[in-house]
């Protein structure tokens, strides 16, 4: 059996790498890919080289082979099928056509989620953790700046609680569109609701901190999902920063958030991310879809235009 896996070579440069497969160990499974998803925020600092070598050991993903800044094998948001059972799985581990795992790294998909909205556990998975790191509460009036699929994820799962008044906030105005199907409001930064209990900010771009600064009322909490890589951050920390008595904490999926952690495993909140997925809203962050062959290609221009691209799914033939 042979292996056929997409490597960053260099700064914005990958092909697909051929190979034979190892053999499997005690208690492994074969997994055969029916579809992956590109996460696009972090994946395209990884493309691009742009992991601080301080967080080398911390950025490692699952199964990822190589070494950063390159070569290295990454990605993690893999659906495929358990050769041996012919299970349908979730699985963290890179663009690859065929693997072998441990069959605990192996998350049945339940049967109402299709494999192409599947790919979006990850994302979810994060989401998840930002709610539990965030904690909103009833009534409680966010604002969520940025757009991009863990944006409007977790936008979508504040929007459910009871009274609540959620706002994604985006720079491009065709972002309103998804927030309508997400039963959520939209505004541009400019015109977005000012005093918010909470602010999460998930645009990757240190304007959308100073923006999402600028939302959080009176001793509100802004939540950063966003990672810059080894992109240095300005923030308005002057102005009204004290005198409002703002909390600005980080959320990472790295780890279960610590409201969590002694009850629930990371499996555990992987699982809960691909059960939310039972609702079809969340097609709409599905911007597109290309054949595994492409995938140099498909990376190299997710990178350098994204325009306007949520989760770009790859299809394994």
């Amino acid at each position: 059996m042979r292996e056929r896996a997409f490597w960053i070579t260099g700064p914005s440069r990958g092909e697909i790498r051929d190979a034979p497969a190892g053999k499997p160990k005690p208690g492994a499974v074969i997994v055969k890919a029916i579809a992956s998803g590109i996460s696009r925020g972090t994946e395209a600092l990884v493309y691009e080289g742009r992991v601080p070598e301080s967080q080398y050991s911390v950025m490692q993903c699952p199964f990822q082979e190589g070494a950063f800044p390159s070569p290295v094998k990454y990605g993690y948001a893999s659906v495929g099928v358990i050769q041996q059972t012919g299970a349908r799985v979730f699985c963290l581990y890179p663009h690859q056509d065929r693997y072998a795992v441990p069959v605990e790294a192996c998350v049945p998909i339940p049967d109402d989620v299709p494999d192409h909205r599947a790919v979006l556990a990850a994302n979810m998975e994060t989401a998840v953790n930002a709610m539990w790191d965030a904690a909103p509460r009833v009534g409680d009036r966010i604002a969520v700046v940025g757009g991009g699929v863990v944006g409007c994820l977790v936008a979508a799962l504040c929007a459910r609680l009871p009274g609540a008044s959620v706002e994604l906030v985006d720079i491009d105005p065709a972002r309103a569109e998804i927030a309508a199907r997400l039963g959520v409001g939209f505004a541009l930064p400019g015109a977005a609701a000012r005093g918010c209990d909470l602010v999460m900010h998930a645009s990757g771009a240190p304007a959308g901190l100073t923006t999402a600064l600028g939302l959080a009322g009176f001793e509100a909490t802004i939540l950063e999902l966003s990672w810059y890589g080894d992109q240095l951050v300005p923030a308005p920390l002057g102005e009204a920063f004290h005198s409002r008595r703002l909390t600005l904490r980080a959320s990472q999926v790295g780890h279960v958030a610590p409201s969590r952690r002694a009850r629930h495993s990371r499996r555990d909140r992987l699982t809960l991310a691909l059960a939310l997925l039972r609702d079809p809203v969340f097609d709409c962050l599905l911007s597109g879809r290309s054949a595994f062959d492409d995938l140099p290609a498909t990376m190299a221009r997710l990178a350098a235009e994204p325009g306007g691209a949520l989760c770009h799914v790859v299809v394994y033939s």
